[in-house]
């Protein structure tokens, strides 16, 4: 928790006793369904809540803008985003049943209004349309796209700096991945925000619609 109060501080007591939970949640779901390596789970505040709240720290999402969390796995990022911003619409989908039954048990430990779940492959989500799609590490940048670009608003508030579109988190060299995507992002490294030794190599991409 220490290292989350060392980049954000502004928190109300509700979000410190949230964000403060999650090590024990996880702790106690990780024995029943494992979502998060043994190595890692010990390293959750950092190599997965830290990491996901990177994107708050570029995007100030306004109150009733509605976010999809494409790939969720065990709620990253959409469950630290959601208690950094309570009043932000988050859907939380994973195509594996077991991680959203983790994901749904988190959210309601914590109280997440703000967040609803589906067991569902991207593909199938129909007759709805978000401002955001956001993805940590769950497939290449071409793919992401293809799928987050049928569900995303159409912009209409010209001029801001990223109004609608897709933010994922993604590690290593991506030249070839950027390249091959036929998507142009904005690429900013983790370590610019967090200069801790796991965010080497770690970067947001942000592409618009």
């Amino acid at each position: 928790m220490e290292i989350i109060l060392k980049y954000f501080s502004d928190f109300t007591p509700e979000q410190m006793s949230q964000f403060g939970s999650l090590k024990d949640l996880y702790e106690e779901w990780n024995t029943k369904i494992n979502v998060i390596s043994r190595k890692d789970i010990d390293a959750l505040y950092e190599k997965h809540i830290l990491h996901s709240l990177s994107i708050a720290a570029i995007a100030d999402f306004q109150p009733g803008t509605e976010i999809l969390d494409l790939g969720t796995g065990g709620g990253f990022p959409g469950i630290p985003l959601a208690i950094f911003f309570p009043e932000v619409k988050f859907h939380l989908v994973d195509s594996i049943g077991k991680k959203i039954k983790v994901v749904e048990g988190v959210a309601e430990a914590l109280q997440l209004k703000n967040v609803t779940t589906a067991h569902s492959r991207v593909e199938d989500i129909k007759n709805r349309k978000f401002d955001i799609v956001v993805s940590r590490a769950v497939a290449p940048l071409k793919d992401l796209w293809r799928w987050s670009k049928p569900l995303l608003k159409k912009s209409t508030v010209p001029g801001k700096q990223f109004e609608k579109g897709l933010i994922c988190l993604k590690g290593g060299d991506l030249a070839q991945e950027i390249s091959e995507s036929g998507v142009k992002p904005r690429l900013i490294d983790v370590y610019d925000i967090f200069p801790e030794d796991s965010f080497k190599e770690k970067y947001i991409l942000m592409a618009k619609s």
